[in-house]
């Protein structure tokens, strides 16, 4: 603290090595921002993973819940286990996880080199584009009501 009781300046600077130090610390005081305004999240991630038979992972979607929203992070499916389903079961899963957890929406995010029409046959609408991003594609919003 300085002599007038601010705190002192800060330094800033880019830091890409910061992740494993940087991350929580900026989640928790997030949390306790949110928590302050009587909006308490749980920001914790989770995992659904798909595993073949030696128990190499091959599929796995990370999501949070918070807010009463499920928001899938990631969703990926190895090329071998592709169009067998498993994206689905694994999208599935979440969403009745989320369900136990009194959460009333989801929302994701993709691009369209991805898997864009993968959501809509899954009750998802578009909600948000950016065009060019990257170059040539978009990255596209996605939301569902639980």
């Amino acid at each position: 603290m300085s002599p007038n009781g601010s705190p002192a300046p800060l330094s800033l600077v880019q830091d890409d090595a910061a992740e494993a130090e940087a991350f929580p610390i900026a989640s928790e005081g997030l949390g306790a921002h949110s928590a302050e305004l009587g909006l308490p999240g749980d920001w914790a991630p989770r995992w659904i993973i798909g595993r073949d038979a030696d128990g190499a992972m091959r599929a796995g979607l990370r999501y949070v819940t918070t807010f009463d929203w499920l928001f899938v992070h990631l969703l990926w499916v190895d090329k071998a286990y592709r169009r067998q389903g498993v994206g689905s079961r694994l999208l599935s899963m979440a969403e009745a996880a989320a369900r136990e957890k009194g959460c009333h929406g989801a929302y994701l995010d993709t691009f369209t080199f991805q898997a864009p029409e993968f959501y809509p046959r899954h009750g998802y609408s578009e909600f948000g584009r950016l065009e060019g991003f990257p170059p040539g594609h978009a990255r596209i919003w996605f939301s569902k009501r639980l």
